[in-house]
């Protein structure tokens, strides 16, 4: 057990000897379990896309939680929380039960009356990019605010910089982009483009948790940062996220939404930290309304367990490891595979960033002699694990084009709004692909994928 966490409930000694034993037993399992990697085998072995990382330090600390029986956020949540926003330097990292959840939470604290008439309405729009992950947008439409697409350029595969003042319209109050793949978004112009027009910036930190643009960790530029602690992003809680607030007021409101909306700061097991429980008077309530049961949003209850939590404490202590090892993997591909590069669009960082790289990307260029589906399916035969680009286009998927759909019928216009073409954003639909760079891809793994990709194009 880590000594610095927060002191747990004291325990009789049978009780802790016991205790310790158990923990004793488990880093016993886990060097058995996590001793002996089998050999890779070419061809039989797969070769996954992502996957946890872990050791005895998870699997302890997950015991430990366990063993003390806090189901709900506790002590690991709160060392987790204040660790996680010391390694970014911002001000709060309030953890969520996924990394959807946290991009609702970061969208929702934005429609909070707290910013007056800065506050995102019904109706107004938010400048995002259709190649991307589906939950980056869903709340905006869940909402009822106007997502406004605009294209990517290749090969980084970020927004189009230049699209955006054609995008804004007097309704505009912020913008929500993911930094793909790891890769960030061209934050200096971004950044600029919202100071200018005095629009909120969220960061989706999900696939880039540890990328660096212009020396700085990306999620520290925007008002808001979301990540995801899936198993194959940087570090894992099984199911998890965070939103990561810059200063005292936005955390308080995504602290708020995210615990059913109350205007109640004590933690769970917690009463009258404000010395004035029965005191206030808010809303229309009769004064001294029990505080705890008094609502300043609508909210949800997106928290993480403390079970989760343990298992996070351990993996953020790996996390510049993990970002090394990544880096190192990209970088092996991207020179193994630099002879190709007349047949594939190759992915580049973006000028002045160091990612943290969730995968490595390919786009078969038009007229090369083979298509994308012929690619992924000699790989796949060959246990290669790959993905899409995620939703390729959303504006294409079948969920946005219902509503559009429906839209028609009704004789409304579409809930969304494209600025300009998505020539770009259509060619990595129909043509892009990606695989795995995570920690665990050993080194005989990678070169296996170089050798497989090598060999299917000069077959052809």
């Amino acid at each position: 057990m880590d000594p610095k966490l927060p002191i747990a409930p004291a325990q009789p000694a049978a009780e802790e000897r016991l205790a310790s034993e158990i923990l004793e037993r488990v880093r016993e399992l886990a060097a058995l379990r996590l001793g002996k990697e089998p050999p890779f085998v070419p061809g039989e072995t797969p070769v996954r896309y992502a996957g946890r990382v872990y050791d005895s330090a998870e699997m302890v600390n997950l015991v430990d939680s366990a063993l003390e029986f806090w189901l709900t956020a506790g002590r690991y949540a709160k060392k987790l929380e204040t660790e996680l926003a010391a390694w970014y330097g911002l001000r709060s990292a309030s953890l969520v039960n996924s990394g959807s959840s946290a991009n609702l939470l970061a969208f929702s604290a934005l429609t909070s009356p707290e910013w007056k008439e800065r506050r995102i309405r019904p109706g107004d729009e938010v400048i995002t990019v259709a190649a991307g992950f589906p939950t980056t947008v869903a709340p905006i439409l869940q909402y009822g605010a106007v997502p406004v697409f605009v294209d990517v350029s290749l090969p980084t595969y970020n927004v189009d910089v230049k699209r955006l003042e054609d995008a804004r319209s007097p309704r505009t109050k912020a913008v929500f982009l993911a930094h793909t793949l790891g890769n960030p978004f061209d934050l200096e112009a971004v950044s600029a483009f919202c100071q200018r027009h005095g629009l909120w910036l969220v960061e989706d930190n999900c696939d880039a948790n540890g990328s660096l643009y212009q020396g700085r960790k990306t999620g520290t530029f925007g008002d808001l940062c979301t990540l995801s602690f899936y198993p194959p992003h940087h570090m894992t809680t099984g199911e998890g996220g965070a939103v990561l607030a810059k200063d005292a007021r936005m955390a308080a409101v995504v602290d708020s939404i995210r615990d059913w909306g109350r205007d109640c700061w004590c933690p769970s097991g917690k009463d009258n930290t404000c010395g004035k429980r029965f005191s206030w008077r808010l809303g229309e309530l009769p004064s001294g309304y029990d505080h705890k049961y008094t609502y300043s949003h609508l909210g949800y209850n997106l928290k993480l367990t403390d079970l989760q939590a343990a298992v996070g404490l351990a993996q953020l202590a790996k996390l510049e490891g993990f970002g090394r090892a990544r880096r190192e993997n990209w970088a092996f591909f991207r020179e193994a595979l630099a002879g190709l590069e007349e047949f594939f669009v190759l992915p580049e960082a973006t000028p002045g960033s160091d990612p943290s790289w969730f995968g490595f990307l390919l786009t078969p260029r038009e007229g090369a002699p083979f298509t994308r589906e012929e690619v992924v399916r000699e790989l796949e035969d060959r246990k290669v694990q790959t993905r899409m680009l995620f939703a390729g286009n959303l504006v294409r998927q079948p969920a946005l084009t219902a509503l559009a759909a429906d839209a028609r019928e009704r004789g409304a216009s579409a809930p969304y709004r494209v600025s300009g073409p998505l020539d770009a954003t259509d060619t990595i639909m129909t043509r892009s692909f990606w695989f795995g760079v995570y920690p665990g891809l050993a080194p005989a793994a990678r070169e296996y994928v170089a050798e497989v990709l090598t060999r299917f194009v000069r077959s052809r």
